[in-house]
C-alpha cells in the first residue's frame, strides 16, 4: 500500500513548505521533497527525490513533494 500524496495534492495543502535554504542530500541543490523516515528526514532535488523513490517507498513514512512548483511561472 502506498502512503504517498499526488505531488499537485501535497502542493496545495502545504503551499511553499520547503524554502531556497532547504538543500538536497545528494547533491546541495535546492530541495523540492521531504522524506520523513523512521530515523529522520532527508530532503532532496526532483532529480535525487525521482532517482530513490522506489527504493525509499519500502521505509518512508510520509512523502512531501513540491516538486510542481519548477513548471509553475512568476
Amino acid at each position: 500500500m502506498s502512503q504517498f500524496a499526488e505531488p499537485t495534492e501535497t502542493v496545495e495543502a502545504n503551499r511553499y513548505e520547503l524554502t531556497a535554504l532547504d538543500r538536497c542530500d545528494a547533491c546541495g541543490a535546492q530541495a523540492y521533497i521531504r522524506v520523513q523516515v523512521a530515523t529522520g528526514e532527508l530532503l532532496f532535488c526532483a532529480h535525487h527525490g525521482r532517482k530513490h523513490q522506489e527504493k525509499l517507498s519500502t521505509i518512508a513514512q510520509s512523502w512531501h513533494d513540491e516538486s510542481a512548483r519548477l513548471h509553475e511561472s512568476d
